[in-house]
């Protein structure tokens, strides 16, 4: 994959970063993006010890107007894009009747206008190449879950988006692999917001019992080399999308007798 590049945005930490690594050592070319100047930086530092070659954008991924410059400026600088992963994202805990609207629409924009920017103003330039799009999304782009409302929405968009997508570019050499993560361990809970659209800053659930950002990283990338079309990742991910499709009431109560559970959660 020398010479290959792959845009990886929201890579500063979690799975995205985890991704960077994980494609830079197969060889590809690595352009992270991310809001904050000061944790790309240090991401790319580590990046340039791990000798892979990397370059850093700031970028909003809610902004339409940066994430097309920042597309321009990788054609300016490398001459082509292969992969673009979009893996940028934002979670949220309310319960829907509390929540500011504001939450679910910031949610909106970075998870899935972020999505549809970047790939909109990539996709000319993976069509030359054949190269390849891969949307990091979540089980509950399959499963909605209480108190994520803004987050679920923003998931099952980003599927329906990438399938319609995939079967649009049938024909036309680029793959589209639609990735869903279970609960990972990553800052994504620490980083959620609130109702009133504060950050959380603590994560509600035992983060050393879930699947690591690398763990994940290797399974997508095995999932993109072998062209899979949907990776859903974990046995409870799994149950979780075979049950709801047959036994959605079931599945109701399991999952907020499940979320019910976690530190401080607002179901009673």
């Amino acid at each position: 994959m020398k010479n290959h590049v792959v845009i990886i945005t929201g890579a500063s930490s979690g799975i995205g970063k985890a991704l960077a690594f994980e494609f830079g050592h197969q060889g590809y070319t690595i352009v992270i993006t991310g809001r904050n100047k000061t944790n790309l930086d240090t991401t790319t530092t580590e990046l340039t010890q791990a000798q892979i070659l990397s370059h850093a954008i700031v970028c909003d991924s809610s902004s339409e107007e940066q994430t097309r410059a920042m597309i321009q400026e990788v054609v300016n600088t490398f001459g082509r894009i292969d992969l673009l992963i979009n893996n940028a994202g934002i979670s949220m805990r309310s319960m829907f009747e509390t929540v500011d609207l504001k939450v679910l629409k910031q949610v909106m924009d970075i998870n899935f206008w972020g999505t549809v920017y970047a790939t909109h103003a990539a996709l000319p330039h993976l069509k030359m190449v054949q190269g390849g799009i891969i949307g990091i999304s979540s089980i509950a782009g399959y499963r909605g879950l209480p108190v994520r409302t803004g987050y679920s929405a923003s998931k099952f968009a980003m599927n329906g988006f990438l399938e319609a997508l995939r079967t649009e570019l049938i024909g036309t050499g680029v793959h589209v692999l639609t990735a869903c993560p279970g609960f990972t361990a990553s800052n994504i809970r620490n980083a959620s917001l609130t109702s009133d659209g504060s950050i959380s800053g603590e994560s509600m659930r035992e983060e050393e019992k879930m699947m690591t950002a690398e763990e994940v990283a290797k399974e997508i990338y095995k999932a993109y080399v072998t062209r899979k079309k949907t990776l859903v990742l974990t046995f409870q991910g799994k149950l979780t999308v075979f049950l709801n499709k047959w036994l959605n009431g079931f599945m109701d109560n399991l999952v907020y007798n499940t979320l019910k559970k976690e530190k401080d959660s607002p179901l009673k």
